[in-house]
């Protein structure tokens, strides 16, 4: 049995908070900064899409969100490829210093016996 369980109290926590509405979150959105790095986002011509108010401003800064994750994704994914393509890189030109150097020995050992 575990007596020293029995005599602690229970601690009760904070009931957790109510989420915000959207019109909190759209005010909080709305009362950013301009040079807010989430929200002050300047237009990626790549989205086809233009700035306006509004649920198309909301909507304009998730696509640049999106775009900016997929194209972070799409870095890492080439990082990955350049350092597996430069490792192979080095190999082979370990590979061919050692076969240049056979060939030179081969070519000594030819013309001391020829």
């Amino acid at each position: 049995m575990n007596l020293g369980s029995k005599g602690k109290k229970r601690v009760v926590l904070p009931s957790r908070p109510e989420p915000p509405t959207v019109e909190q979150i759209l005010e909080d959105v709305g009362s950013s900064a301009s040079d807010d790095p989430l929200f002050g986002l300047q237009d990626i011509s790549e989205t086809g899409l233009s700035a306006s108010s509004g649920d198309g401003e909301v909507e304009l800064k998730f696509e640049q969100c999106r775009r900016f994750m997929e194209l972070n994704h799409r870095l890492t994914e080439a990082r990955e490829q350049l350092k597996e393509q430069r490792e192979e890189l080095q190999r082979s030109g370990e590979s061919l210093q050692t076969n240049i150097q056979e060939v030179k020995t081969r070519m000594l050992t030819q013309e001391q016996h020829g």
